[in-house]
């Protein structure tokens, strides 16, 4: 039913991310899907952090990419787990990694709504509204 599979995960929030993960496993196996975990880095940091300096940019992102390649490695039960970093808008940046992997199923995880979530809306619910694939919301 599923090809390929597409977490992702906020490397600073473990926590938020968990019960995702071991769902896509477990789908994997059933399966028999590729699975594939994305870490966006925010614009908001990039400006915060490296303010805009290219160097300071790249350093940011290769650190993302090397922890996300430790978490990969770390998962066990779904074959090779390939793994993708890029910048920009959260849930913009997850549809695009998602279309450009050929993902016909996106894992991810959302907390209990709180009052922003309400007015602003969630990365999950803007994910669910403009992805081309299915989406599976993991409660934590």
């Amino acid at each position: 039913m599923y090809r390929s599979i597409l977490v992702p995960v906020d490397l600073d929030q473990p926590n938020s991310w968990a019960k995702a993960l071991s769902t896509a496993v477990a789908l994997c196996r059933c399966f028999g899907a590729s699975l594939t975990l994305a870490a966006v880095v925010p614009d908001t940091q990039l400006t915060l952090d490296a303010q805009w300096s290219a160097i300071a940019c790249r350093e940011i992102i290769a650190t993302a990419e090397a922890r996300l390649a430790a978490l990969a490695a770390s998962v066990t039960g779904a074959g090779e787990v390939a793994h993708r970093v890029e910048a920009g808008a959260v849930a913009g940046t997850i549809v695009a990694i998602a279309e450009r992997a050929g993902t016909d199923l996106i894992v991810l995880a959302s907390h209990r709504p709180a009052m922003t979530d309400v007015l602003l809306g969630s990365t999950a619910a803007r994910v669910v509204r403009h992805a081309r694939c299915s989406v599976m919301v993991v409660r934590a």
